[in-house]
């Protein structure tokens, strides 16, 4: 692969010759590791090249032979990799992006046993966790070399021998766990597989189009990934809560015609808007600048009626396998925001 042609953002043009060419071997030797990269766009590959080089301590193309691994106690918490990469290769990474490198930049060198996590019993959303190379990939890199990178490719992939590839584990898993979704803007997202998100996908792609009036999914997450699909912009524009809250609906959409924010519990186990929930949901929303809307929905009536009794007044019903129909737990009007008065 001709990796100028991949690595083309504007920040990777900006940078200088070396750090480019350091970049470029990083990308060639991600993907000689299973890494797939043709899916990535340029400015995520770029991000994932450089902190894979972070981790390693790799600065320049001499770094290779010597990259520190975990075994040398080698640990990088986001905040620090991103300290690195601003210092290394030309960035202005803002701190505040640490998030980011945790859930994006070093998700698919996780996958594939390249990266490790050097605390793995902390919590996910730890921003004290700390990563580094693996030891056995780190002494794969012990005899690279730009002007020798074929041959080394040859001998890493022999001695990677029977490991299994971060892309053939994706190509599997999307052959049998993937369910697509189209968000109204046309966005595509990969959902996990599972009742959940099967309800979810039915909210976004059968729900919103009937009564949504235009809705834009503002968050959306999946049992793999708690924020697969977010607008931090436009929910802070609303005066939505902290999303770091932990408290999030499964489905936040927001319809500008009507300026109205629906919060959606998708209930497949667990989780409907109950007294207490929504309770908690004006409280958090409290400062929202939209109308509320309140939806709990569920995959069929079995499923509702379990859950009924527990649903609080002035909030709405949505059951998929009948998306025609609504149930308007209030009384004195249809859907749509409630206030105090």
């Amino acid at each position: 692969m001709e990796y100028s042609t991949k690595l083309n953002s504007k920040t990777f043009k900006e940078k200088s010759s070396l750090v480019q060419d350091l970049i470029e071997n990083a990308t060639f030797i991600l993907e000689t590791l299973g890494i797939p990269i043709s899916d990535l766009s340029s400015r995520r590959l770029e991000r994932m090249a450089m902190s894979f080089l972070a981790v390693g301590d790799i600065k320049n193309n001499d770094d290779f032979s010597t990259a520190k691994h975990a075994g040398d106690k080698r640990s990088l918490k986001t905040r620090e990799i991103i300290a690195y990469i601003n210092k290394n290769f030309e960035e202005d990474m803002s701190p505040g992006s640490y998030d980011d490198i945790r859930r994006k930049d070093l998700r698919l060198l996780i996958l594939g046993g390249i990266a490790v996590q050097t605390s793995p019993n902390s919590a996910r959303n730890d921003s004290t966790r700390g990563y580094a190379l693996s030891t056995f990939h780190a002494e794969l890199l012990q005899d690279f070399t730009k002007e020798k990178r074929d041959v080394w490719a040859k001998n890493a992939k022999e001695k990677l021998g029977d490991v299994e590839l971060v892309s053939k584990k994706l190509d599997t898993s999307r052959q049998v766990q993937i369910v697509p979704v189209k968000l109204p803007d046309g966005t595509n997202l990969e959902f996990s597989n599972g009742k959940h998100n099967d309800l979810q996908k039915a909210i976004i792609e059968e729900f919103l189009p009937r009564y949504g009036y235009g809705a834009e999914v503002l968050y959306v997450g999946d049992t793999a990934d708690k924020f697969l699909h977010l607008n931090k912009a436009k929910l802070s524009e609303l005066n939505f809560f902290e999303l770091s809250h932990g408290e999030l609906p499964d489905v936040i959409a927001y319809s500008e015609s009507k300026n109205w924010l629906y919060l959606i519990e998708a209930v497949h186990s667990s989780g409907p808007i109950s007294e207490i929930r929504l309770s908690e949901l004006k409280a958090l929303s409290k400062k929202c600048v939209a109308g509320i809307v309140y939806v709990t929905a569920f995959l069929d009536k079995q499923t509702f009626r379990k859950f009924s009794i527990d649903i609080a007044w002035e909030t709405e019903v949505w059951i998929a396998e009948n998306p025609d129909h609504l149930i308007h737990l209030n009384g004195d009007k249809f859907m749509g925001p409630y206030t105090e008065d």
